[in-house]
């Protein structure tokens, strides 16, 4: 079966449902997925990203970011392994730069890198019936199996939340017996179960906008301080050791009717910072109307819970808890 026969098969045939499914599940192909292949897969992609790619196995997945000699992202990933090759997998938009910048360092190096987005489907299911409806499922956060040519691989989030990957052949019938009981939703779902989860995504409008410090990578253990270099390995780390985190990245509520798009600034009153009180990273419509977002904002505002979106005149982020421990200052 084609990928054209998958988008036939998992186009909705009715509207999106507007409410918080209990059970849901959603196609994912408004992410790209880059294969990496070759004997100096491990030792090439290890000089690149920021976190450890030695981790990866079939049993595990990791967070991951590549940024430029500044030490700012380019791009962030989920990073996975089925049979010999690796894959990372990435919002849609930033595919095209991120595959063309990786293979400018190829060189000699026996690597191949491939735009793999047409080759394999995705789909995601959440919520208290989804172990029970797999075939089989990964217990704990980032663990990862594959059976018959399917790869299974168990998400962080307030709820159970599982990516399922494989040739449209195994996963159209398994989609089709699923959805039977889950209901259909679409990529606003799923962006807001990465925001709830407090895990970030780079696209176009947020390029070299953040240290993965600010996104709180270090925290969800997108980044490894104990590998060796990478590029922009010494801004990362002198961040980590040496400097004073003077943003991070914050769960936040936002009463409007207008979606904030990635990268929209905020303001705050009692910032002094020439760079302004902070950026949105992603923002979906929330069940209880409005939006939750992802922002880095400067700490300090944020303290001061004065932050609204675009200008004085604009709505409050009303600051929610994270999903995990933010360190207190100075840690």
């Amino acid at each position: 079966m084609s990928m054209n026969s998958w988008h036939d098969i998992v186009t909705p045939k009715t509207p999106l449902p507007q409410t918080f499914p209990d059970c849901a599940i959603t196609e994912l192909s408004h992410f790209g997925l880059i294969r990496a292949t070759g004997s100096d897969v491990r030792t090439f992609l290890q000089g690149q990203l920021t976190n450890d790619i030695n981790q990866v196995t079939p049993a595990l997945a990791q967070l991951s970011s590549y940024c430029s000699p500044k030490g700012r992202m380019l791009g962030s990933f989920w990073v996975m392994q089925r049979g010999d090759d690796l894959y990372l997998q990435l919002p849609a938009d930033r595919l095209p730069g991120i595959l063309k910048r990786l293979r400018m360092f190829v060189l000699r190096a026996q690597v191949t890198l491939e735009d793999a987005s047409g080759e394999l489907a995705r789909f995601g299911i959440t919520g208290s019936c989804a172990a029970d409806l797999l075939p089989f499922a990964p217990g704990a956060d980032k663990a990862t199996a594959t059976r018959d040519d399917i790869t299974v691989i168990r998400l962080p989030g307030e709820r159970p939340r599982f990516e399922i990957i494989g040739p449209v052949s195994a996963l159209a019938p398994l989609w089709s017996k699923l959805s039977e009981t889950a209901t259909q939703t679409g990529p606003d779902f799923w962006s807001l179960m990465d925001i709830r989860a407090g895990v970030p995504n780079v696209f176009e409008d947020t390029v070299e906008a953040f240290v993965p410090q600010m996104a709180n990578l270090q925290l969800i253990g997108g980044v490894s301080f104990t590998k060796g270099c990478y590029t922009g390995q010494e801004v990362v780390a002198r961040m980590q050791y040496l400097g004073k985190l003077k943003r991070r990245m914050y769960l936040a509520h936002i009463a409007d009717t207008q979606r904030p798009a990635p990268g929209a600034e905020v303001f705050s009153p009692s910032s002094e910072s020439g760079q302004g009180a902070g950026r949105i990273v992603d923002a979906a419509p929330s069940p209880d109307g409005g939006f939750d977002v992802l922002a880095v904002l400067q700490i300090s505002s944020a303290e001061a819970g004065d932050v609204r979106l675009h200008d004085a005149a604009g709505p409050v982020l009303e600051l929610r808890p994270m999903p995990y421990d933010l360190p207190p200052l100075g840690d």
